[in-house]
């Protein structure tokens, strides 16, 4: 029994005394100053490797980072969820990026996501491709629209700059083309004195009566000072038929008093149109025009069962203005689908070009954009005609963001089987039209899928390609 007892006594001071210096060496090791500061520096070695390891490391980290956003660019110009699958694969292949990390990017990956499928224009055809091929450069960048990293809006960047470079500037030639437009259009809207007429319409005998009465403050043609006028009366679209008064001597307010006859249906006379030429009169040289008078209405006073007298200024001109006729044609556009149709439906009262007093004619249809013919179409030709009808559609795909650049020039042609096809006139519907045609191009952009018929007077070449070519070297809209 006493044995007992000492062994177990033994053994609890054993234990004791094992657990006193337990106790005291962990005492020893956390707080003895010089191990401490010698502990705190090994791991400080083993977190942070010598400068050659770091640099090591770095450059290892930014080759694998450069390929990742490469393949991230890639896979975000291929669509925003590749991107976002892309951005997912680099979190789970990096040991290093911690948890709260990759859950804050890809949240933030969402959200970009999210922008750009909202900002993402819809993909155009494959058929608008062949379009885009032959716009300026300086479009595509315009039309391409990119909400992407910060790498590519400066390479977009430097590409628009040098694409810019060595390109006419138009604002400088504004001012001047401006002074140039108001000089034509005071040119164009001078007037030389007034002219007094009168019409009235005889049911029996089915004539129209056309009395000119006087004209005022006619120019001086003449070194004296004074005039020799006279008038050239025309039933427009048929210039066969013309009249003339008499020549009145050293006179810039002559008194005609002269009555001529036309002979016309009275249901035709909606399409006609009345034209009075003032001439000088010179015996030893050609007769200088002093102004013409064109009265596109004939049932703008009254419905011409009474005499009505009729007051106009004389507009400054410097040759006859030829009635080349008129085209009838339809715009519509599908924004959904890119699609121009024109319709071309007929023409009325063209100019007879073959000997035998008719023509052989065709319309060409060019797409023009900044002065450059993208394409060309062209009705079939109708032989023996003045007033041929057609009804045929021209198609051309053109996408809504390219409406702005594009204009149709629209000829009306002779076609000859011997030498080349002549040119009866020409006419321009556009945004950068004026008058009718850019009306009408509005109009059809404000109805889209709606077609929209309307006549257009026919001009000469000289004059129209004269002012298309300016507005092609300039880059700037300039009236047709």
């Amino acid at each position: 029994m006493y044995i007992s007892f000492s062994v177990l006594l033994l053994v609890f001071v054993l234990c004791g005394l094992a657990l006193l210096g337990v106790i005291s060496l962990a005492t020893w090791k956390l707080c003895w100053v010089p191990w401490r500061s010698e502990a705190l520096s090994s791991s400080a070695t083993a977190l942070n490797p010598s400068r050659l390891d770091r640099e090591r490391i770095r450059k290892v980290d930014q080759d694998y980072y450069s390929t990742q956003g490469h393949i991230m660019a890639d896979d975000k110009l291929k669509g925003p969820g590749n991107f976002l699958e892309a951005a997912v694969k680099i979190s789970h292949t990096s040991p290093d990026i911690p948890a709260d990390v990759q859950l804050s990017m890809k949240d933030h990956l969402l959200r970009r996501t999210r922008i750009a499928r909202q900002t993402t224009e819809p993909a155009s055809s494959n058929r608008h491709s062949s379009f885009k091929k032959h716009l300026p450069r300086q479009m595509h960048h315009v039309t391409s629209v990119d909400r992407g990293s910060d790498f590519l809006d400066v390479e977009d960047h430097s590409t628009c700059t040098a694409a810019s470079l060595g390109r006419i500037q138009p604002e400088l030639y504004k001012q001047s083309l401006q002074e140039t437009e108001e000089s034509s259009k005071n040119g164009a809207a001078k007037t030389c004195g007034k002219i007094n007429f009168s019409l009235k319409y005889d049911y029996e005998g089915e004539l129209l009566l056309v009395t000119i009465l006087k004209a005022m403050d006619l120019p001086a043609k003449d070194l004296c000072g004074s005039s020799d006028p006279y008038v050239k009366i025309y039933l427009l679209p048929d210039r066969k038929c013309k009249f003339q008064t008499r020549v009145h001597r050293k006179t810039l307010n002559p008194i005609f008093d002269e009555t001529f006859q036309f002979p016309v249906p009275y249901e035709q006379l909606t399409g006609r149109k009345l034209h009075l030429s003032v001439f000088d009169f010179d015996r030893f040289s050609r007769h200088d025009m002093i102004g013409e008078v064109i009265l596109e209405n004939l049932f703008e006073m009254s419905d011409l069962s009474r005499e009505t007298s009729i007051w106009r200024d004389i507009q400054y001109a410097t040759s006859e203005s030829v009635d080349l006729g008129e085209i009838m044609f339809s715009l519509c556009y599908l924004p959904t689908a890119g699609r121009l149709t024109l319709t071309v439906i007929r023409c009325r009262n063209l100019k007879a070009m073959d000997i035998t007093g008719y023509s052989d004619p065709y319309v060409k249809v060019s797409l023009i954009c900044d002065g450059k013919r993208l394409k060309k179409k062209k009705t079939t030709i109708k032989k023996n005609t003045l007033n041929p009808t057609y009804n045929e559609a021209i198609i051309f795909d053109i996408p809504p963001e390219n409406m702005e650049q594009v204009s149709l020039h629209i000829s009306v042609m002779d076609y000859d089987l011997v030498g080349h096809n002549e040119v009866i006139g020409v006419n321009r519907v556009g945004s950068h039209a004026e008058g009718l045609g850019r009306d009408h191009w509005n109009e059809m952009l404000a109805y889209p899928r709606k077609p929209i018929a309307h006549w257009h007077p026919l001009l000469e070449q000289g004059r129209s390609l004269a002012f298309y070519s300016l507005a092609s070297c300039l880059n700037v809209p300039v009236p047709l």
